[in-house]
C-alpha cells in the first residue's frame, strides 16, 4: 500500500503539534489523579472543598489570560515558535507544582500550567490546519483532540500508581519533548507569507497542493487606487468587526465552545473520582475513572476516522443527542439513588461512558478542528485566540461553579441541566453550522463573505496568499 510523502510529511507535523494538545490533557486529568493522591499523603495542603474546587478551577483561568495573549504572540512570533517558546515555561510550572510545599505553591503551578494551556491551545490547531491538504484536513486536524485524550488517559492511569509529586514530573518530562520535536518542523506558509517572507522551502517540505493554499483574493471598490503593500483594516473597527467574514464565523465558532465546556465535560474529566464517589457506583471509583479515559480516547479515535468521510455536522448531531440522554440518565441515577446490588447500581458509569462516547465523537474534537477553519486568513490569530478566551472562560464558569450548583441544584439537577444545555447545542448545529468537509480554507472564508461563486479564490499561485496575516 503506497502512502503519499505529502501525507506523511503532514502527518509528521501533526504529531508534534499535537504533543501540546496531550499535555493539555494532562493539565485537565491531573486533579482528578491528584486530589485523592494529595488527600492521602499530605493532607494538609488540601484541607477542605473550596480549595479542592480551586485546584481544578485554576487552570482554565490561567489558560484564559494565556489564550488572550496567544493572538498577539502567534501574529508576531509564528504558530510553530509560540508552541516552542512555551514549553520551557509549562516545565517549570510542572516543577514547581512537584516541588510545591503549600497550597498557594500548588495553586501557582497549577495557574502557570494553565497560562502556558492558553498559549498553545489556538496556535497548535491553526498550525495543523494551515499545514494540511483539504482532503485530509479532517482527519489530521482531530488528532490534537485525539492526543488530548491520550493525555487524560495516562493522567487518570499513572495517578493510579504515582504520588501526585511524581505525577507532575512525569508531565514535565512531555514538555521537554515538545521543545524538541518541534525543532526540525516548518513554519506555516500562511504565516511566512503574510510576514513577507519566502513560505516556498515550508510548502516544498509539507508538499502542499496548491487547492491547501489558494487564499481568497480581496475585493476593493472601483474607486480605490490600489496600494501593492497596504495594511489590512483593524479587526475592531466597525466595518470589518461586523461584517459576515467575521461575525458569522465568529457566532458559529462561540457558540460551539461555549456548549462543549456547558455540556458538563469538565466538571466530569476534574472531579470523575468524586462523582462516582458520591453517585455510590458499583465499581471502584479509580476503576471507573480509567474506564471513561480509555473510552474518551477510542471514541476520539473513531472521530477521527469519520470525519473526513462523515462531515462536521452529521458527527456534531449525533454528538449532542447522545450527550444528552447520557446527562438525563446520569441525573436519574443520583435522583433515584438505585441500590448497590442492583444492575441499575451500574448507571452512573453506563451513563458517563456513552457521555463521553457522544462527547468525543463530535463536540470533544470538532469545535477545535473548526477554530482553525472558520476564521478568516487576515483575522485567524486574533479570532481563534478570541475563541479559545471565551471556551477556556466557560470552562473556569462550568468546574468553579460545579460544587456549588450541586448544593443549589442537587447533583440530579445539575446534570440535568447540562442536559438541556445539549439540547440547544443539537439545533444550533442543525440549524447554523456550515458543513466544510474537503474546502480549502479559501473556499470557507468565501461562504462566509456571501459569494458563493470561486471567481474570488485563486487555486492557481501560491504567491497571492494574503500579505498581512494578522
Amino acid at each position: 500500500m503506497f502512502i503519499p510523502p505529502a501525507f506523511l510529511k503532514q502527518l509528521w507535523l501533526t504529531f508534534g503539534a499535537s504533543l501540546s494538545f496531550l499535555i493539555i490533557g494532562l493539565v485537565r486529568g491531573y486533579s482528578a489523579s491528584a486530589l485523592p493522591s494529595i488527600e492521602a499523603t499530605d493532607a494538609n495542603l488540601v484541607q477542605h472543598s473550596e480549595q479542592k474546587s480551586w485546584i481544578g478551577a485554576i487552570p482554565p483561568l490561567g489558560a484564559f489570560v494565556g489564550s488572550m495573549l496567544s493572538g498577539p504572540l502567534m501574529q508576531r512570533a509564528g504558530r510553530k515558535r509560540t508552541l516552542q517558546l512555551t514549553a520551557p515555561l509549562w516545565t517549570a510550572s510542572w516543577l514547581l507544582l512537584g516541588f510545591a510545599p503549600n497550597f498557594a505553591v500548588v495553586l501557582l503551578g497549577r495557574a502557570m500550567s494553565g497560562l502556558c494551556v492558553g498559549f498553545v491551545l489556538a496556535p497548535a490547531q491553526v498550525y495543523v490546519s494551515e499545514c494540511c491538504d483539504p482532503h485530509i484536513r479532517g482527519r489530521l486536524g482531530s488528532l490534537p483532540t485525539l492526543s488530548m485524550s491520550f493525555g487524560i488517559l495516562i493522567s487518570y492511569v499513572a495517578g493510579n500508581w504515582l504520588h501526585w509529586r511524581h505525577l507532575a514530573f512525569l508531565s514535565a518530562s512531555f514538555c521537554v519533548a515538545l521543545f524538541l520535536v518541534l525543532m526540525p518542523l516548518p513554519e506555516s506558509p500562511v504565516w511566512l507569507q503574510g510576514r513577507g517572507l519566502d513560505a516556498s522551502e515550508s510548502i516544498a517540505w509539507l508538499k502542499l497542493s496548491s487547492h491547501a493554499v489558494a487564499t481568497v483574493k480581496e475585493e476593493t471598490n472601483i474607486t480605490d487606487k490600489p496600494l501593492p503593500n497596504q495594511e489590512p483594516k483593524s479587526l475592531f473597527t466597525r466595518e470589518v468587526f461586523f461584517s459576515s467574514m467575521v461575525m458569522k464565523p465568529l457566532i458559529v465558532g462561540f457558540a460551539l465552545l461555549i456548549f462543549q465546556q456547558f455540556s458538563g465535560i469538565d466538571a466530569v474529566i476534574f472531579f470523575t473520582v468524586e462523582i462516582f464517589q458520591n453517585a455510590g457506583s458499583t465499581l471502584d471509583a479509580m476503576t471507573a475513572t480509567m474506564i471513561v479515559g480509555a473510552v474518551q480516547l477510542l471514541s476520539n479515535g473513531i472521530s477521527t476516522m469519520l470525519v473526513d468521510r462523515a462531515g462536521r455536522r452529521p458527527l456534531l448531531l449525533l454528538s449532542a443527542v447522545t450527550m444528552c440522554a447520557s446527562m438525563a440518565s446520569m441525573g436519574a441515577a443520583f435522583y433515584f439513588e438505585f441500590e448497590r446490588e442492583s444492575w441499575l447500581g451500574y448507571l452512573p458509569i453506563i451513563s458517563l461512558v456513552v457521555f463521553m462516547l457522544g462527547f468525543s465523537l463530535g463536540f470533544g474534537g470538532l469545535p477545535f478542528l473548526l477554530l482553525g477553519e472558520l476564521f478568516p486568513a487576515h483575522y485567524r490569530s486574533q479570532l481563534s485566540a478570541m475563541a479559545s478566551a471565551v471556551n477556556l472562560l466557560s470552562m473556569f464558569t462550568v468546574i468553579k461553579s460545579y460544587h456549588t450548583l450541586e448544593t443549589v441544584l442537587t447533583s440530579a439537577g445539575t446534570f440535568w441541566m447540562y442536559a438541556c444545555f445539549c439540547a440547544v447545542a443539537f439545533f444550533f448545529v442543525l440549524l447554523v453550522v456550515p458543513e466544510t468537509k474537503g474546502k480549502s480554507l479559501a473556499e470557507i472564508e468565501q461562504h462566509f463573505r456571501g459569494n458563493k461563486t470561486k471567481e474570488n479564490i485563486d487555486l492557481k499561485s501560491i504567491q497571492t496568499i494574503s500579505k498581512h496575516v494578522e
